[in-house]
């Protein structure tokens, strides 16, 4: 009798560790779903944002049909992507041209000085910021996920809920980091 008891409770025990860990797991995956529809909330909110900018870019820079196009293509390719990869890449393809593009507005002051494309580099720096928070608050969401997927005993029956691969930060990217980490340019007077 006694045997059966105290068989009982280790089962018991088992269970409500297994239950525990598994309703943490589904907790930090939803935490971590949660944040990457914030993210793409961002991402629609600057890609319908480009369009307005293109067109008035294109009234002061005719000739500049290169990197209009690779804007707009840029854009949709963004627009497609469906997983974390594909949207980190696409995006930083997309941050890529949005930067040539404001380059070449440096070369006409009349753009420069229009109120719609101030308006509109206004609007696209603040949907940049929130999207670099929303960026940190799902890479956290990811570190959580995946620091208690590996735990123990979290990792020995994670992978037979479903669990059994980290997910995939929201970073800059391979060509990205590259060029972050090469040294930094010189400034002279």
């Amino acid at each position: 009798m006694i045997t059966l008891i105290v068989i009982g409770v280790i089962v018991a025990i088992l269970l409500f560790v297994v239950v525990g860990a598994y309703n943490r797991l589904v907790k930090l995956d939803q935490t971590a779903n949660q944040s990457f529809a914030d993210i793409d909330v961002q991402l629609k909110q600057r890609q319908d944002l480009i369009p307005n900018l293109v067109e008035t870019v294109k009234g002061y820079a005719t000739h500049e049909r290169e990197t209009l196009n690779a804007v707009t293509q840029a854009r949709a390719a963004a627009a497609g992507a469906r997983t974390v990869e594909d949207k980190v890449q696409a995006e930083n393809m997309l941050t890529a041209t949005l930067g040539r593009l404001f380059a070449v507005s440096e070369a006409y002051p009349d753009l420069k000085a229009n109120t719609n494309f101030q308006q509109l580099q206004m609007e696209l720096s603040d949907i940049e910021n929130k999207l670099a928070a929303a960026r940190r608050f799902f890479n956290n969401a990811v570190a959580e996920f995946n620091a208690v997927r590996r735990q123990f005993p979290t990792v020995l029956f994670a992978g037979l809920f479903g669990f059994g691969s980290d997910r995939t930060f929201f970073d800059v990217g391979e060509t990205e980091r590259a060029t972050l980490n090469a040294a930094p340019p010189t400034v002279s007077f």
